[in-house]
């Protein structure tokens, strides 16, 4: 599982403090002078939470205001709290967070949540207040969407999670086994991690630039289960590594990334995809899915585990059934060669070419951050309360670029860059 360079020699401690420091300065991009940082965090993460708050303040931030959130809090929620609880959602807090974001503040959120935390509550109740929170916490989410502040995920590992993703360890060496794989797919390991980030933005750049030339009116996947085509948003712009905020700072949304993404039309995708790992959604984990598109929507979902919970989430509006993002990554990319199944989508995803249902990001798009909903929706960018990325993706996936004239061009065969 060692996917690292040569692993730099030092204590857990230290590698912590560098994987903070990676949050603040690669993922925010740093935090302009006086600018405050809004955290949330699972309580088991807090080693690393209090390290990124020292390096945010290093770095200039006027306060860090962390929320922590407890796995055995949300299970009483689910055991004891009266029926109609569940159609309701912390309102005044998300309607702090989005003021916060309107006046500047910069966003960063720690994962590390259990994969199965809900997995024996009731799928009604889970729908129903992911429903709440969904529109509760959409005026905060669309600045986010909307790139108007630096914003970032960096991973933590927790008991939790780690006893999901190494089974067969005890809880002490899970934890460490799944540190070493966060540690080493986040380039913690690297001599200078500063600069193996920016070597690595600088190739997914490179990557970006090459499709935004190419201008490709759809992609055409073709793999065990899949053959679909995924038409391209009219304007629809290739993102991937560094993102610039509206309010002028360029960070990684995500830590770790691998992927090139962008816009699909909402109308435009036809024919059938089958995922090619679990999908962790909410506390449910969501196993072999396999949909049909027809005319952009989804008519036919199933899976083998969670199909309850994946028609909940496809009938949250019309846009869940419809594509906001579509992604290719390599299949060489060290979280795929890992062999790791994380179980957890900001790593998952970045182990396997991918797709989202639901909200469209405005920044891929040309222009697109300066054009109102309805002009966004006539270039086919989709809108939706969730954003739900599941892989499809593997060493078996050949994607063709299709042009505007219907000529098809290899993108990716046998998972790789052609």
């Amino acid at each position: 599982m060692d996917i690292s360079p040569a692993r730099l020699q030092t204590t857990h401690e230290a590698r912590l403090d560098r994987l903070a420091e990676i949050a603040v300065r690669v993922g925010l991009g740093g935090l302009q002078p006086g600018q405050e940082l809004v955290m949330t965090s699972p309580l088991a993460a807090l080693a690393l939470s209090r390290r990124i708050t020292a390096h945010a303040y290093r770095a200039g931030a006027s306060l860090v205001t962390t929320m922590f959130s407890d796995d055995e809090a949300t299970l009483l929620r689910y055991r004891l709290a009266a029926d109609d609880s569940f159609d309701r959602a912390a309102g005044w807090l998300y309607d702090g967070m989005a003021a916060a974001f309107r006046n500047g503040a910069a966003r960063l959120a720690i994962v590390g949540e259990d994969p199965s935390l809900l997995a024996a509550a009731d799928p009604a109740k889970v729908a129903r207040a992911n429903h709440a929170r969904s529109i509760a916490y959409r005026p905060a989410m669309q600045l986010i969407t909307d790139t108007v502040i630096n914003w970032s995920l960096v991973a933590s590992a927790t008991p939790a999670w780690a006893q999901a993703v190494f089974p067969d360890l005890p809880e002490t060496e899970a934890v460490a086994q799944l540190w070493e794989a966060i540690f080493a797919v986040s380039r913690v390991d690297a001599e200078d991690p500063i600069a193996a980030w920016a070597t690595h933005n600088a190739t997914l750049m490179a990557r970006r630039r090459q499709l935004n030339e190419k201008r490709y009116a759809a992609l055409h996947f073709r793999g065990p289960g899949t053959d679909l085509r995924v038409g391209l948003a009219d304007q629809h712009e290739w993102m991937g590594g560094l993102s610039t905020a509206r309010n002028g700072v360029t960070g990684n949304p995500n830590i770790p990334t691998e992927e090139v993404f962008t816009t699909p039309h909402g109308g435009r995708t036809e024919g059938t995809v089958t995922s090619t790992k679990p999908l962790a959604y909410q506390g449910t984990l969501i196993r072999d899915i396999a949909v049909r598109f027809e005319a952009g929507s989804i008519v036919q979902a199933t899976a083998s585990t969670g199909q309850d919970v994946l028609q909940r989430m496809i009938s949250t509006d019309d846009g869940a059934r419809r594509l906001g993002e579509v992604a290719l990554v390599p299949h060489s990319s060290p979280i795929a060669q890992s062999g790791v199944l994380f179980w957890n989508t900001l790593f998952d995803e970045n182990a396997a070419s991918h797709i989202a249902l639901g909200q469209a990001y405005s920044t891929c798009l040309i222009n697109g951050e300066n054009m109102t909903n309805e002009e966004l929706s006539k270039l086919g960018a989709n809108s939706s309360l969730i954003h739900v990325d599941w892989m499809i993706g593997s060493g078996a996936m050949d994607v063709d670029g299709i042009a505007a004239d219907g000529t098809a061009e290899p993108l990716i065969r046998a998972g790789e860059w052609v």
